[in-house]
């Protein structure tokens, strides 16, 4: 038998079911029970969200390492190879186990017909049990009721935010987005909210499971001054828990603040250095990820977001507003068509000096010319490329020493800039992590 590789998985599962994103428990849940996969871990952790569901996981699938414990992650989507996707004790899956997992799952479906993202998550399960982790951190690719990931009962379902994106299948208000996401709640187990005002329907989802439900700013919350912040929750049996006098972390303090609750009401360990180090040493590609270049004999700041709606606009815009530079900051943006542009370009006026717009690599990205009209109405200075890798790289030949270049807007943008910061890295240049 001629075996797959991985490219060649990869390519079947896009054609496998009629359309990309179909929403439903049934189809995965009958090949789940033809598979034998009940629970992937001893202990398990789901996280929706409209922002933060990356960084979130990563701080708690840390912080579970450091106690030992074995631990996988299931996140989506990947920015430059499938397998950073799943990773098994902070290491991406190999091809070869990818492939094993796809083809299990692929003898088990029969004639049901499952989307790219149902194989992928049942694959993962697959892997995960094989290989009898202590924990896995499971992060929902689309609202959370109806998906795929939501066949496993979590231990503590994790809510990080709630805001308005997807509205063709999410709805277009934060009731119904709070509805899709309380569907990962299970009776009487916890559950974290990083939304310090959910909507009734979650709080209502809440008390008709028994779900004790643990909301930022009253159960919960942390503390900033200065260069130091301070963290306060409870555990699972409702004694206080607390962290002080922190430092300042390379990812979003509010996702710390809920990955800390989550992991609260998960381990009945609390070793303050302990958990201080796994939160400094946690990082996300693509997420305030600073990378400096020397181009041209100048070394320069890139900054990487992949931030594509208002919500995670305007949190970008609070983070570089609060850090001075000494010279510009210099856009480069692309967004997908089904994305609130107008929201995206009210959260950061005033914020960027000159933008470099472009089309991004897929048949659902926007023009360059609509994120051109859109931002000259706001008096912008906007340049127009043919690519993401050629608008960032003319905002590097125009940057001086002093300026930060930021990419955001999507995913497929940071991914096309990490690629062409690799082609320089290896044409000679220098880039490197900040």
């Amino acid at each position: 038998m001629i075996r797959r590789s991985l490219t060649d998985w990869l390519e079947y599962l896009e054609q496998l079911h009629p359309v990309a994103i179909d929403m439903g428990l049934e189809r995965s849940r009958e090949v789940a029970a033809r598979l034998g996969l009940t629970r992937p871990a001893r202990q398990v952790v789901t996280v929706t969200g409209t922002n933060g569901k990356g960084s979130t996981c990563a701080f708690i699938a840390r912080m579970l390492a450091g106690q030992g414990k074995t631990v996988g992650v299931y996140s989506s989507p990947h920015l430059l190879r499938y397998n950073e996707r799943v990773r098994l004790n902070h290491a991406d899956a190999t091809d070869e186990a990818l492939c094993e997992a796809f083809e299990a799952v692929e003898q088990a479906r029969g004639s049901v017909s499952l989307t790219y993202f149902e194989m992928g998550t049942l694959a993962a399960f697959w892997l995960f049990g094989r290989e009898a982790l202590d924990a896995v951190v499971l992060e929902v690719g689309l609202g959370g009721r109806l998906d795929a990931v939501n066949l496993v009962d979590a231990d503590v379902a994790v809510v990080t935010n709630i805001g308005l994106d997807h509205a063709e299948w999410l709805g277009t208000t934060r009731e119904s987005v709070a509805f899709e996401k309380a569907g990962i709640f299970r009776p009487t187990k916890p559950a974290v909210c990083g939304d310090s005002d959910p909507p009734a329907s979650m709080l209502e989802g809440a008390a008709r499971s028994a779900v004790p439900l643990l909301i930022r700013g009253r159960d919960f919350d942390l503390t900033k001054e200065a260069n130091r912040w301070c963290w306060r929750g409870k555990d699972a049996e409702g004694f206080s828990r607390e962290l002080l006098d922190l430092p300042m972390l390379n990812l979003p303090l509010d996702n710390a603040a809920v990955a800390l609750q989550a992991f609260a009401l998960l381990e009945s360990s609390w070793n303050p250095e302990q958990l201080v180090e796994a939160l400094q040493n946690t990082r996300i590609t693509g997420r305030l990820d600073r990378r400096s270049v020397c181009w041209r004999g100048v070394e320069l700041t890139i900054m990487l977001d992949v931030g594509h709606n208002p919500h995670a606009a305007a949190f970008l815009a609070g983070q570089l507003l609060q850090e001075s530079i000494s010279g510009r900051r210099l856009a480069v943006f692309g967004l997908l068509a089904d994305k609130d542009l107008f929201g995206v370009m009210n959260a950061l006026e005033g914020v960027f000096d000159a933008w470099a717009v472009a089309p991004l690599p897929t048949p659902r990205s926007r023009t360059a010319g609509e994120l051109s009209s859109a931002l000259m109405e706001r008096g912008a200075a906007v340049t127009i490329y043919p690519g993401i890798s050629e608008a960032l790289q003319q905002q590097c030949e125009h940057a001086r020493k002093g300026d930060e270049i930021v990419v955001f807007g999507s995913f497929y943008c940071v991914a096309e800039a990490l690629a062409w910061l690799d082609r320089h890295a290896s044409s000679g240049g220098h880039a490197f992590g900040g």
